[in-house]
């Protein structure tokens, strides 16, 4: 059965038991051909065509049931012990690492968001007046007010490296263009893993080793392709890493995950947690204040860490992602996308070459004559779901996506624009 066409009857079959916390196990997950289509394990309503990821992941019926359980568990706190405020989180911490091939889970932090820590980050560097901080232009907000507060306060200036007009060779001219604009007088270099708003892949390893010659900081916002996008933390060494849980790690809002590398050890929390101090785990012995923290990136651990509910969802999507695996995410948004770029070609839309974006995230630029507002708004009246972001309409399939909504999309933007250019 080709991977896009699981019968609706059978996808409603096994996705029946919604009250199972667990994955899938492999065998089911994958056919002769790679991943299949994931949409049982969704509660996605039928008719529903969601391609969306890029903005809030729906959480899987396995997400959903641990938030379920860790809530039914949380009603009666008499069964939670010391050991409770420390297992999860150090569970998570180390599915994180595997993921991203980090050296070892202590380097992984616990936060609430992304924004969280590119300020941990700022807070941590010092720049001396006249030195910069490059980004990438137009990059999503999150990684930009703490740079411009911290630009403020040291007298240092801010690279926005503008991105290249669409076209072929996008990643690699803009690529190039930030790895002119890093200099000796280069104090941190912050970026997005993908463009937030059509999907362009910067050649990160290449920037990474830019920044250790210049001797600047690197800092990267990773929620709109890790999970969905392989990341080596070994080869791209970042000085930190952070992630938001809702998007691509297909998990609850309010919680994330931060991989922090030597640069920042012993660096300033932005919180002085209880949970981040020495000897935390003996409940007896709190008030014998420690000025030594946790042994690793836990002193970065954001006020509240131990969500009973929040932690155990995380780590079912953590769970989730690395069985499907990056990898197999990847080549399955490229075998479903590949009719839908045709035929949005077609119609006139613009879309990247593929070596210049990701599989999961991408741009679909509006042909002159069409308002992307009004085209998203048209679409979400006939149950297709996408972004509007610029010109450009964004789409970010998964795994919970097969042929039939990648269809309806282009049926759809096809019916639109013939209504108007009728119009016209």
């Amino acid at each position: 059965m080709p991977i896009e066409q699981m019968p609706i009857e059978e996808a409603r079959r096994a996705g029946a038991t919604q009250g199972r916390a667990e994955a899938v196990p492999p065998a089911q997950a994958r056919g002769g051909g790679g991943l299949l289509c994931q949409r049982r394990l969704f509660a996605l309503p039928q008719g529903v065509h969601y391609l969306n990821c890029a903005y809030i992941a729906p959480l899987s019926r396995a997400v959903e049931a641990a938030g379920m359980a860790a809530l039914r568990r949380t009603r009666v706190p008499s069964r939670l012990g010391p050991a409770d405020f420390f297992a999860a989180a150090d569970e998570a911490r180390a599915r994180f690492a595997r993921l991203v091939n980090a050296p070892r889970p202590r380097r992984v932090a616990i936060v609430p968001s992304v924004s969280y820590g590119i300020a941990l980050a700022a807070r941590n560097l010092r720049p001396r007046r006249g030195q910069n901080i490059v980004i990438a232009g137009g990059q999503f907000p999150s990684n930009v007010y703490a740079w411009r507060k911290l630009a403020r306060q040291t007298g240092c200036g801010v690279r926005a490296v503008a991105p290249p007009p669409a076209g072929g060779g996008r990643a690699r001219a803009w690529s190039d263009a930030l790895l002119a604009a890093i200099d000796r007088d280069t104090a941190a270099v912050a970026l997005g893993s993908v463009d937030w708003s059509d999907g362009t892949r910067l050649d990160l390893e290449g920037i990474g080793t830019r920044c250790r010659e210049m001797g600047a900081a690197y800092v990267i916002d990773g929620i709109q392709s890790v999970g969905a996008l392989p990341f080596d933390v070994r080869r791209v060494q970042p000085d930190l890493l952070v992630c938001a849980a809702y998007k691509w790690l297909c998990g609850p809002m309010g919680i994330g995950v931060m991989y922090v590398g030597p640069r920042f050890d012993g660096g300033e929390p932005l919180e002085e947690t209880w949970l981040g101090r020495a000897g935390s785990e003996d409940f007896c012995r709190l008030a014998e204040y420690r000025d030594d923290y946790q042994p690793g990136a836990a002193r970065f651990d954001m006020g509240g860490r131990a969500s009973f509910v929040l932690l155990p969802m995380l780590n079912a999507a953590l769970r989730q992602v690395l069985d499907w695996s990056p990898a197999e995410i990847q080549r399955y948004c490229a075998r479903l996308t590949v009719p839908l770029v045709a035929v949005a070609r077609a119609l006139g839309f613009g879309v990247d070459d593929e070596s210049d974006r990701c599989p999961h995230l991408f741009a679909l630029r509006v042909p002159g004559g069409m308002d992307v507002e009004d085209l998203q708004r048209r679409l979400a009246a006939r149950n297709v779901f996408v972004s509007a972001r610029g010109n450009a309409l964004r789409i970010s399939p998964h795994v919970y996506n097969d042929a039939r909504d990648v269809e309806r999309l282009g049926t759809e933007l096809r019916r639109i624009r013939e209504t108007v250019s009728g119009k016209r």
